[in-house]
């Protein structure tokens, strides 16, 4: 199959060269206004390139991977299901919860699939995880917590237009929370802190932060992000049940050391970079992509999934800035 590629920053170079690697593509079409972008995709993958978007979209291609800025977002989604052509499309499907909703109702009925990429719906742990909550070996849950703690906080220019903390990093423990344990947030808490870089108070975000979220069932699940992790990418998931209890990430290149005597664990060198930690996932999501273009499968995770995620965010944004629970009912649209 033939694949397009809008934006081919960090992420889409990185989407180019997974794709350029599965067996089901056999070329590539790409589009960026960085020169030196393309000419290094034309040079590495052979990759046709086209001046624009819309070029794209005519250029003979059964499927669009977008990783353009997220405020282009929507119209790139939209242009190509205009076209009938599958899309995989970073988080987040637009900037706000509005916007977001516009294109639900543009794309459903369209007959169109659209992927929104959360990559760790793909990484083996977390599937696993996701099996043992829904063979019920875990029993009834009562306590999940989901981390993500980064080597270094990105740069200012990032941190400015990111929408905070909640919006950009902790959406991946929102969504995993809600894959795995199949329920949905009804009411979150959240609390937040500066330590370390400056820039990000100044942007009116915070470098650290804390959600306490309630499941449907009655479930709580403990979120903690933070952008300064010196040891490196730490990702994990605690899933404790009244039969048994469970942890993802929970390998050698774990970046924690212990300090109990006699403990070699974990022995291995700590991830530092996401893409090391979920290389494998990337692999496995587009492949997935590759089965919708095909339509050997639906999206596995729709529009509808990722505004779930964004509406968490939201409530705990709403929820860190006033300091007060709020129930996801007060910011669905």
């Amino acid at each position: 199959m033939r694949i397009g590629i809008m934006g081919l920053g960090r992420i889409g170079s990185f989407h180019a060269e997974t794709l350029a690697g599965l067996d089901g593509v056999d070329s590539l079409v790409v589009t960026d206004p960085v020169a030196a972008a393309v000419a290094t995709a034309t040079e590495r993958f052979g990759a046709t390139v086209t001046d624009s978007p819309e070029a794209l979209l005519v250029a003979g291609v059964d499927g669009v991977v977008i990783a353009a800025a997220t405020d282009a977002h929507p119209d790139l989604i939209l242009a190509a299901v205009r076209a009938g052509i599958p899309v995989f499309c970073e988080k987040p499907v637009a900037r706000g919860v509005e916007e977001s909703l516009e294109v639900l109702r543009a794309v459903e009925g369209s007959g169109v699939e659209v992927h929104i990429g959360y990559n760790r719906r793909f990484d083996a742990g977390f599937a696993a995880a996701r099996r043992a909550v829904l063979s019920g070996e875990l029993g009834d849950l009562h306590t999940v917590r989901s981390t993500t703690l980064d080597p270094a906080p990105p740069p200012p220019a990032y941190v400015a237009v990111s929408g905070g903390i909640f919006r950009d990093c902790g959406v991946h423990d929102f969504d995993i929370v809600r894959w795995v344990t199949g329920r949905e947030v009804v009411e979150v808490y959240a609390t937040g802190g500066n330590r370390g870089a400056a820039y990000i108070r100044e942007a009116s975000d915070v470098d650290t932060a804390s959600a306490l979220l309630t499941l449907d069932d009655g479930t709580i699940a403990v979120i903690s992000d933070s952008r300064h992790n010196a040891r490196g990418h730490d990702v994990r998931l605690e899933l404790h049940g009244m039969k048994d209890s469970i942890a993802v990430g929970l390998e050698d290149r774990l970046p924690l050391r212990s300090v109990e005597p006699g403990t070699a664990f974990p022995a291995g060198t700590p991830h530092t970079f996401f893409m090391d930690r979920f290389a494998d996932a990337y692999r496995a999501e587009l492949t997935a992509f590759t089965e919708v273009v095909a339509g050997t499968r639906t999206s596995p995770c729709t529009v509808a999934d990722a505004i779930e995620a964004s509406l968490t965010a939201e409530a705990c944004t709403l929820s860190l800035r006033e300091h007060r629970p709020v129930r996801l009912d007060e910011v669905r649209k």
